[in-house]
């Protein structure tokens, strides 16, 4: 069935994506705030879609090409608008470059050894990648809710370095596996 749980869990985090990052946008402690909330709720999507699946048998072909592909929109978009409002600035352009060729260098080999019938599971270490990541972007999003803590910035692009670290590291594990194949 292709409108199972899961899959509708999935697909709400695509269609979520753009009002998040319109409410980035708009700046504002209301929006900021509202912006940070979705981000968080499509975050744990993330994790139940999964979970549902597995739990419910609803394991599909529709759920295994959107979820990752839902994951990819949701950190590389939020990680583009952050950019361009100076939020990721200098430095911290560095881990989000890190952040957005490694899932575009990870896609394009995904592709290409499903190409060839082989499939490179997504590691217990790649998920807390994912994990990280968000967790990183949504203190970054909670930066723009009015706060005036400076911590919160300073911790948001700490987590993201950490989290560009945990990315390289799964870059090269993935390469590692996918590289016997060619």
């Amino acid at each position: 069935m292709i409108f199972n749980l899961s899959n509708i869990l999935t697909i709400s985090r695509i269609i979520v994506i753009p009002v998040i990052l319109l409410l980035i946008y708009m700046k504002g402690s209301y929006s900021g705030w509202t912006a940070f909330t979705l981000f968080c709720l499509a975050g744990i999507t993330d994790y139940f879609d999964g979970y549902f699946a597995r739990m419910r048998k609803e394991i599909s072909n529709l759920g295994t090409f959107l979820d990752p592909i839902a994951d990819k929109l949701l950190v590389s978009s939020v990680i583009l608008i952050l950019t361009s409002k100076g939020i990721i600035d200098r430095w911290e352009t560095i881990p989000a470059l890190i952040i957005l060729l490694r899932e575009i260098a990870v896609s394009g080999l995904r592709e290409y050894l499903a190409g060839i019938k082989v499939s490179v599971p997504v590691s217990s270490i790649a998920k807390l990648k994912t994990s990280l990541q968000l967790i990183a972007l949504g203190i970054l999003i909670l930066s723009e809710g009015e706060i005036e803590v400076l911590p919160i910035l300073l911790f948001g692009k700490f987590a993201l370095w950490f989290a560009a670290i945990l990315t390289l590291y799964t870059g090269y594990d993935y390469l590692k596996s996918g590289l016997k194949h060619f």
